[in-house]
């Protein structure tokens, strides 16, 4: 063969390639459409590096609504109330307390949120009332971090001891030094309290205190030891003797509370509410030997829910 005509083979030869490469890319093409269509299926993507969704159910937290209810049972050794003992009226020594705190919150976001309870103690060694003190109260509870700002108010009824029902009206302000100690959580949560009788005794009633919350997650248990400090102005209620003084350091309190998780405990989902087993010891002691206070050892147990 001559060399022109081996050229011209040569020549065929790759065209033929280029046109075959063309015709196969075309059909591809054809085959492919310019952008890749969804796939939808009821299968898990098994290519995934994600696992598949779990069941919504056993993910959701107990209430993520607007509205949240708690409530506290209590059995106490003494109804201790700012420094004063309200169970030596009858029985014998450390006859058991029934306590019941029922309270329902309103979570508005960023707004302030209202609240309404009722606050009810039951002492079956009381000689006139089983029923000795029913305390409906509301107010609002707003977070404006690093501070939380609680304003509220207080009914105290008695029964068939009505001369001694009162009002008050009462505000804390709770101060997350976090922020202060660069710390995930608050360190002392320091705070003041102020209630001021309008009704009966008007005179008031303040309160410094100090608090930590120790977690131990993985056992859902805490311990959160407590201290504070109480003075009173012009207020009847802590005198010791009908217009004796009325007014200075009143009492003080030591103790500490625990919480321990009985989700946890027995398997609990959080979609039936959080459950808690409640325990807390106080010591309180009088400060001014003018102003009416207890030296008492009390504590008590018993069950919270969230919801």
């Amino acid at each position: 063969m001559t060399t022109g005509m081996i050229g011209r083979i040569s020549g065929w030869a790759v065209a033929g390639l280029l046109l075959g490469a063309g015709v196969a890319r075309a059909d591809e093409s054809a085959e492919r459409p310019a952008f890749p269509l969804p796939k939808f299926s009821l299968m898990p993507d098994l290519d995934s590096v994600y696992a598949p969704p779990g069941d919504p159910r056993e993910q959701a937290g107990s209430n993520t609504g607007g509205v949240n209810f708690a409530l506290d049972t209590w059995y106490s050794t003494d109804y201790v109330f700012r420094g004063l003992d309200r169970s030596e009226v009858g029985g014998h020594e450390d006859a058991p307390n029934a306590q019941f705190d029922a309270a329902l919150k309103f979570n508005l976001g960023k707004l302030p949120h209202p609240f309404i309870g009722v606050f009810v103690n039951v002492y079956n060694s009381d000689p006139i009332s089983r029923f000795q003190e029913i305390r409906p109260y509301f107010g609002v509870d707003w977070t404006i971090r690093p501070l939380n700002i609680k304003l509220g108010h207080n009914t105290y009824l008695f029964l068939e001891r009505e001369e001694k029902n009162t009002s008050e009206f009462y505000g804390q302000l709770t101060f997350d030094d976090s922020y202060l100690f660069g710390t995930e959580s608050p360190i002392f949560s320091p705070y003041i309290f102020g209630a001021y009788d309008y009704d009966l005794y008007n005179g008031g009633y303040f309160e410094i205190g100090i608090s930590h919350k120790f977690m131990f997650e993985d056992y859902g248990f805490s311990i959160t030891p407590k201290a504070r400090v109480a003075y009173v102005t012009t207020n009847q209620l802590f005198a010791v003797v009908p217009e004796g003084n009325d007014s200075g350091f009143q009492h003080y309190d030591v103790g500490f509370e625990t919480a321990y998780s009985l989700n946890k405990l027995m398997g609990i989902p959080e979609r039936f509410g959080e459950w808690s087993l409640q325990g807390e010891m106080f010591y309180t002691d009088n400060i001014h030997f003018d102003l009416k206070a207890d030296t008492q050892i009390w504590g008590g147990i018993g069950i919270g829910f969230r919801y």
